[in-house]
Formats: structure tokens, C-alpha cells, sequence
């Protein structure tokens, strides 16, 4: 059996995928609010030798493996795997797969189109127009403007291309071959900076007060990876002293609430964590993971992130 005990708000039902998968066998598709619960996450997934992760509020942890003893492999849509204990899985015998690249073009297009809005001061203009004024500050230029790319997967190789493509200086970090050395570099001589590093208990606080110390004045920080990689006071503090501004599609506690400080900062441009959110990439991720499925059915795994 496949359980997909995930899909809320409902992405997998109705959709390509979904007729896909259901020739693999029998399906259990849960469209219901619930499984940010480990409890009622195990109990979705019941007797299931194969899960597809559609939400990152879903976590996999010891407890859910542990109550799963069928469950032989799950596939996540999407990249991230901070919701999975991933030695948990290891030791419990669970394969698990992601499907990368799938929302690489339409995050790195959101996340140059965040650093514009930053640079331009687009939601600040329009909201100042919108209450009758005529502004005249002056904006950031970005041709020859340098900016710093950290994480060189699909979607920083993407973001650094139309970086390029709009006459900026490109300087890229890569967590397996750059020190800190090199990201302290990047750090002081960037104009922007832009994070697709993935989330691990190493890169929680990739950007702390040091970091933000080491920035220029007036520098652009672009966050479309996860929350934490930013240490959120802060973030909070770098933006109250106006030292730089930023473009978030991505928070600690996701939505966010209410009364949240960023909301107040007219130098921060947020989005719903958002960047993905096009037809093309929701077709082409969630085909992309029933096909990891029947590819691990067939015994030519692809994709493996822990197994």
C-alpha cells in the first residue's frame, strides 16, 4: 500500500500524479488537517511499505518509524529534509528519496525577484503612491553590483545565472568544498546576498549577529531556503538599525502571525513562502515523486538522500 498522509492544503488529489500513483496499488490519500501530530502521522501511514511526503509539517521521526515497521520508503515532494530524522530512517531500513531541481527555476526567478523589490523599494513606492505621493528617493542599481550565492545546488546555479544575466558580480559557497574563511569573503564584499544552503543542524544560524556585522551597510539579504538558516533576533535587530534589508519567502514559524515584528519593517519584503508556487512546478514535482516510487519498486532507486 501507499499512503500519502499529507495533502493539506490539497496539492496530490485530482492531479496527474494522482491517477499515476493509483496504478501502483492500493492508494490511501489523506486531504485532512492532522498530520503535524507523530501520533496521528503514524497512524495515516498504518500498514503502508511506501509513503509520498507532500508537506514539511509531517515529521518522520523516530516515533513514526518506529510505529511504522512496514514502511520501506518514503518520497518527498520537494528537496528539504529537515522535517526527517534521517538516521532514524537509516536505522529503521526506510529509503528515502527527494525530488530535486523540480522548483529550481521558479525559486531562483522569486528569489531575483525579491532582491529587485529590495533594491527598487518596490512595495514601499507603490504603498506610498497608493496614499498620494509622488516619491523621489533614490533606488539601487544592481548592474555591477556584487552578490553572494551561498549553496550551489540547482537553485543557486539557476539564481546565479540570472544574476549574471543582469550584469552583477557573482561570488558562490558551496558547504562541501568553501570554509568559513570563504563565506566571511563573501560576506564583506557582497552587495546582496542570497541563501540556498539546505537546513542542517550545522547550517541553523547560517546568518547571526557576526554575519550581519560583516555585511556592508545597506545590504540586501535574500532568504528563499528555510527560516533558520537567519537567526531570527537577529534579523530582527539588523532590520530595526536599517543596516540592511531583506527578501523573505521563508520564516521561523511559518504562517506567520499577527502582531509578528517583520511585519512592521518597511525594509523587509515578505512572501508566503511562495517561491514554488507555479503549475509547472507542482506538475512536475509530484510526477517526479510517484515516479521515485515506481522506480523503488522496481529496484532502480533514484534520488536517495538516506537509505
Amino acid at each position: 500500500m501507499i499512503a500519502i498522509p499529507d495533502d493539506f492544503p490539497s496539492v496530490f488529489e485530482g492531479s496527474a500524479a494522482h491517477e499515476r500513483a493509483k496504478k501502483l496499488g492500493e492508494l490511501s490519500l489523506n486531504t485532512t488537517r492532522g498530520a503535524e501530530d507523530e501520533a496521528e502521522l503514524a497512524r495515516r501511514i498504518g500498514k503502508a511499505a511506501v509513503a509520498i511526503n507532500i508537506r514539511a509539517y509531517a515529521r518522520f521521526t523516530e516515533a513514526v518509524f518506529s510505529a511504522c515497521p512496514e514502511l520501506k520508503m518514503v518520497s518527498i515532494w520537494g528537496t528539504g529534509t529537515d522535517n526527517f530524522d534521517l538516521a532514524a530512517a537509516a536505522r529503521h531500513g526506510v529509503t528515502i528519496c527527494n525530488t530535486p531541481g523540480t522548483n529550481a527555476y521558479a525559486v531562483a526567478e522569486h528569489a531575483i525577484a525579491l532582491m529587485l523589490a529590495c533594491a527598487r523599494k518596490i512595495p514601499q513606492i507603490d504603498r506610498e503612491m497608493r496614499g498620494g505621493a509622488w516619491p523621489r528617493e533614490m533606488l539601487t542599481q544592481l548592474y555591477g553590483k556584487t552578490l553572494g550565492v551561498f549553496g550551489t545546488g540547482s537553485i543557486g546555479t539557476r539564481v546565479a545565472a540570472l544574476a549574471r544575466g543582469i550584469g552583477m558580480e557573482v561570488l558562490t559557497w558551496s558547504a562541501r568544498k568553501d570554509g568559513a574563511g570563504a563565506k566571511d569573503d563573501i560576506l564583506r564584499r557582497a552587495d546582496a546576498v542570497t541563501l540556498h544552503v539546505r537546513l542542517t543542524p550545522e547550517s541553523t544560524g547560517f546568518i547571526g549577529r557576526r554575519e550581519f556585522a560583516l555585511m556592508k551597510p545597506g545590504a540586501i539579504l535574500v532568504n528563499t531556503g528555510r527560516g533558520a538558516l537567519v537567526d531570527r533576533d537577529a534579523l530582527l535587530a539588523a532590520l530595526k538599525e536599517g543596516r540592511i534589508s531583506a527578501g523573505l519567502d521563508v520564516f521561523h514559524d511559518e504562517p506567520v502571525k499577527a502582531g509578528d515584528p517583520l511585519l512592521a519593517f518597511p525594509n523587509a519584503v515578505l512572501s508566503p513562502h511562495n517561491a514554488g508556487q507555479t503549475p509547472e512546478v507542482r506538475r512536475d514535482g509530484l510526477l517526479r515523486a510517484v515516479e521515485n516510487v515506481e522506480r523503488f519498486i522496481a529496484g532502480t532507486a533514484v534520488n536517495v538522500v538516506s537509505a
